[in-house]
Formats: C-alpha cells, structure tokens, sequence
C-alpha cells in the first residue's frame, strides 16, 4: 500500500464515519477545509478511483484547484475527471452528480485562479513557491436545468469522453 493510498483511505474512512467532517486525519490539517470525495475512473486502466479534495463554492459551481501541495507533477485525478462526461461528487450526507471544465491558462483561468487564492491564500502562498508548474483549475457543474437543484442519487458508473 502506498503513503498516499494509506492517507487518502484514512480521509476518507473519517469522512463517510463523520458526515463529511475530517477532524484528525492528517493531524488534524484538514479541519478547516471543505472536504468533497470525487469518484472517478482511469480512462485507461479503467479503474475506479475515490480521491479526498478541497473544495470551494463558486458562482454556484464547486472549484478545486490541482496543486498537489506544491508537487511539480499534476494529480492524476486532474486527467481522469478532464476525460469524464460526467462523475460524482460525494458529500457527507449525499452524492452531487456534475460535468467537469479544467482551465490551465487564458483569462478564465485567471478570473478563476484569483477567486481560488482568496479563498485559500496557501495555495499562493506555499504551494505555488514549490513548483514552477501552474496549476489547474477545476469547475465542477452540477447537473440538471439552469436554476434547478442537482440531481442527488447513488453513484453510477461515470463514462469517459474518449
């Protein structure tokens, strides 16, 4: 087992026991973040994966940013939920079923970067000192009309664009 199978499976043990709420994982780091579980699949290996992230509430979206803690390589979960139609997202008292934007460059990237920093100043901060890569950012859309309420269900299998 992996460092960071180990961790993500303590995460999320915490997280499905506690509602959503991770406490003492990680000493405690992830305390004061929002926590979503995104289930994806490898559009090549074609395996399910489960992956603990940050998430922020955006114009109505869910954005989460690739940063890796600084890593200079991206998180392989960026690729897979690029290549999904669409996945689930999973909160500590239900499933939100969205479609998926990654954004690496231009001034949508920009306007969406700059919403991310403020929101968790770190990332900026430390993260970004760590790398010469720039991140990427995730928006997450929930599915269903314009206006409406996301459809909530039991997770399905997700497909991929490819």
């Amino acid at each position: 087992m992996t460092e960071s199978y180990a961790f993500n499976t303590s995460v999320i043990e915490e997280f499905r026991a506690n509602a959503g709420k991770v406490t003492q994982a990680a000493g405690g780091v992830l305390s004061k973040l929002d926590l979503l579980i995104i289930h994806h699949v490898g559009c090549h290996s074609g395996k399910e994966y489960l992956t603990p992230v940050s998430y922020m509430r955006f114009e109505g979206d869910y954005q989460l940013v690739g940063s890796f803690a600084g890593s200079p390589v991206e998180p392989q979960w960026v690729a897979n939920v690029e290549a999904m139609e669409e996945l689930d997202l999973e909160f500590g008292d239900r499933t939100v079923r969205v479609t998926s934007s990654v954004f690496r460059e231009g001034p949508e990237w920009k306007r969406l970067y700059g919403a991310a920093v403020a929101h968790w100043p770190f990332v900026e901060e430390d993260y970004a000192r760590k790398t010469t890569r720039t991140f990427p950012v995730i928006r997450l859309s929930p599915v269903g009309a314009p206006g409406s309420a996301a459809q909530e269900h039991s997770w399905a299998e997700p497909t991929c664009r490819r």
